[in-house]
């Protein structure tokens, strides 16, 4: 398990660095965002990613990998929202954003732990395709909560759902660098 969390903390910090030098861009323009079009953020980068499995050719030049990255950005921003409520105008610093990301990907590392003990570490011996399309069933099922108003009978709310989808994208960076490092099956 310490394995596993020294490589999720390695992923981390590529995707908190790209987060940190767009902020650094744009600022936190983000804010402007309502839920519902994080989700579709995240769904139009889960198609790409599938679209190239299936397909096994770009056409802009990036590969699978930098969109598993935006998948994660854009769950914690997805997270924030969430619990920030979104605005008509940008109302946070570049600082409260970078904390805000720090304490949502604590408590989404925090969560991946818990499962991971529970499933044994699973994951490893999925394929990325699979992280795909559970990423995708679970777009699906938040647009569901989304049209209902946030409300379920049984089911995990939305926040459950971002942060499985940022913890799949973190699985297939992880299988992603241990293949380059000749560390994969």
């Amino acid at each position: 398990m310490n394995k596993t969390s020294l490589q999720y903390d390695k992923v981390i910090v590529l995707c908190r660095d790209l987060f940190v030098k767009k902020m650094k861009d744009y600022g936190p323009a983000w804010r402007i965002l309502r839920p519902q079009s994080v989700t579709d953020q995240i769904f139009i980068k889960a198609k790409r990613i599938r679209t190239l499995e299936v397909n096994g050719e770009t056409k802009v030049g990036e590969g699978i990998w930098p969109e598993f990255i935006g998948i994660i950005n854009y769950g914690i921003i997805g997270l924030i929202q969430l619990d920030k409520g979104y605005s008509d105008v940008v109302d946070m610093t570049a600082a409260e954003a970078l904390s805000l990301y720090d304490s949502y990907i604590a408590q989404t590392k925090d969560l991946m732990i818990a499962k991971n003990t529970d499933y044994g570490e699973a994951w490893r011996d999925m394929r990325v395709s699979s992280y795909t399309d559970l990423i995708l069933s679970k777009i699906q099922r938040t647009k569901e909560i989304e049209n209902h108003n946030g409300a379920t009978l049984v089911s995990e709310g939305i926040d459950a759902n971002y942060q499985d989808m940022i913890n799949y994208s973190v699985f297939a960076l992880i299988k992603h660098d241990e293949a380059e490092d000749g560390e994969a099956d």
